[in-house]
C-alpha cells in the first residue's frame, strides 16, 4: 500500500487482511448501500474508508463488481518507505506496532474520509503496489472484534510476521 503525501511516499507491504464476502453479515454492506457505505459498492479495487470506534479510520479494498458490496479490510503493513514519518504518525518508536491493527495501519499512511472512494489500481496518491519480495506461508483464522458470522475463518496473515496483529493465538 502506498500513500504519496507532500514530498513523503508512505508505504508498507500488507501482511494480514480480513475479508467481508457478499452476504457476510458481519459486512457493512449486509443491509445493502447507505450513504456511509457507498464506496464499498464500488467497481473492485476502490477503497472503503470509515471511521469508527470514535478515534480510528479503516481501510477497505472493494472487491466485487459495481453496485455488488463486499470488500478486504486491511489489518497491518509492514512499513517499508516513510518509516520515521510514519512512527511519528503513530506515536510510537518501536518498528513491529506502526502499522499493526487496522487503526494504526491508517494514521501511518495517513489514510482518512478524504482517500474514501479512490481508485487503488489507478495513478493517484493512494493506490496498490506490486512488491517483489516472496511472501512467507499464509494462515487463516477467525475475524478479530466481531461477534455476527465470528466462526468464519476470512482473517488471512502471513505468518511469523512480527507485524501481524491480534492475540498471539491469533498469530501462530
Amino acid at each position: 500500500m502506498v500513500h504519496d503525501i507532500d514530498s513523503i511516499r508512505l508505504s508498507g507491504r500488507i501482511v494480514e487482511t480480513e475479508a467481508y464476502p457478499v452476504g457476510d453479515a458481519a459486512g457493512h454492506a449486509f443491509r445493502g448501500e447507505t450513504r456511509r457505505n457507498r464506496s464499498l459498492f464500488l467497481e473492485r479495487g476502490h477503497a472503503y474508508v470509515y471511521f469508527t470506534y470514535g478515534s480510528s479510520f479503516l481501510l477497505n479494498v472493494t472487491s466485487e463488481t459495481p453496485g455488488v458490496g463486499a470488500g478486504v479490510l486491511l489489518r497491518a503493513i509492514e512499513p517499508l518507505q516513510g518509516i520515521e514519518a510514519m512512527a511519528g504518525f503513530s506515536a510510537t518508536t518501536r518498528l513491529a506496532d506502526i502499522g499493526r491493527g487496522p487503526g494504526r495501519l491508517t494514521k501511518a499512511l495517513q489514510v482518512d474520509l478524504r482517500q474514501d472512494g479512490l481508485d487503488l489500481c489507478a495513478a493517484g496518491p493512494l493506490w496498490l503496489a506490486a512488491i517483489e519480495r516472496k511472501t512467507g506461508a499464509i494462515n487463516k483464522s477467525v475475524r478479530i472484534g466481531i461477534t455476527r458470522n465470528a466462526h468464519r475463518l476470512l482473517r488471512f496473515y502471513e505468518r511469523g510476521n512480527a507485524h501481524v496483529s491480534g492475540p498471539k493465538k491469533l498469530r501462530r
